[in-house]
């Protein structure tokens, strides 16, 4: 079997994307206390607030504990004088080869929760897709970004 790509993208990683977890969980429980109170208004049994305070806590628990982790055991990248190779996935593993013919531009991209933490995305474009390496340190996403744009030149000239 081939080998997976070996290099990881930064711990801190996790924090961010625990903290945008966080965020769409808070608007997920304003959501259900808005439900709850209608419930309660219209003397709905209380057994239906229960199950959807449980189904909460456990959207709570996977959202910011459990699918960050995951995410970042599985994420890798190797990027070669041929081709890019991403490997990402939760539950289903996704293996993607990028050619260095096909890469068209290489963008960096940093949101704030990024900015806060000194991390930037670099996304690889081709004609037909968009490709993302999430979570790098600046520094080492700037020159990832350089790189790859030198080897799609002289991967360009050599066609």
């Amino acid at each position: 079997m081939i080998r997976e790509p070996q290099k990881r993208i930064s711990k801190e990683a996790l924090t961010v994307w625990r903290i945008s977890a966080l965020i769409i969980v808070v608007i997920s429980w304003a959501v259900a206390a808005s439900v709850i109170f209608f419930l309660h208004k219209f003397n709905v049994p209380n057994w239906i607030s229960m199950i959807l305070i449980a189904i909460e806590l456990i959207f709570t628990y996977i959202s910011i504990f459990l699918f960050p982790s995951l995410r970042w055991r599985r994420w890798r990248y190797d990027v070669r004088e041929e081709e890019i190779e991403l490997q990402e996935g939760i539950l289903i593993v996704k293996r993607t080869l990028i050619p260095m013919v096909r890469v068209q531009h290489v963008d960096t991209v940093q949101g704030p929760i990024l900015r806060q933490y000194h991390l930037a995305s670099v996304i690889v474009n081709t004609a037909a897709t968009a490709h993302k390496i999430p979570a790098i340190e600046e520094n080492e996403a700037e020159e990832l970004r350089h790189y790859i744009s030198t080897l799609a030149r002289v991967a360009d000239e050599d066609v």
